[in-house]
């Protein structure tokens, strides 16, 4: 089974937030990597761009399926990481670390405390598993 580093927080998304003070850093777990198959698109939004916890904020192409980047937290984009819409495959390579997505200020910090933490999310996946 995967690493799920445990300073992240999980969503039943499958996206992951690390926290540093009023900033989250945003991508996609190991296992969303995975279902998906090789990553080939990103479309991120833009710098400034306000995002809503559980509205889309992206989409995520693979030679699989296209399917939507929703918002573990609402806030404020500031930063993209744009070398991942030159490279996407870094999401099957790295998708815990270097191939975050977008960094958010935001809205209310104390959204950490209802996201996952790594036990969680790893039973949510054991418990989907068994439903398959």
């Amino acid at each position: 089974m995967a690493e799920y580093p445990d300073s992240y927080r999980y969503t039943k998304d499958h996206e992951w937030v690390s926290f540093e003070g009023d900033v989250g850093t945003v991508g996609i777990t190991d296992h969303a990597q995975n279902e998906l198959g090789d990553v080939v698109y990103l479309e991120l939004p833009e710098v400034g761009a306000q995002i809503k916890e559980g509205q889309p904020f992206g989409t995520i192409e693979s030679v699989k399926a296209v399917s939507d980047l929703v918002a573990p937290v609402s806030g404020e984009i500031t930063e993209v990481h744009t070398g991942l819409i030159d490279a996407p495959e870094l999401v099957n390579d790295d998708p815990h670390a270097g191939a975050w997505m977008v960094r958010v200020r935001l809205d209310d910090a104390a959204v950490a405390e209802t996201l996952w933490g790594a036990d969680e999310y790893r039973k949510f996946l054991e418990e989907t598993a068994e439903g398959d």
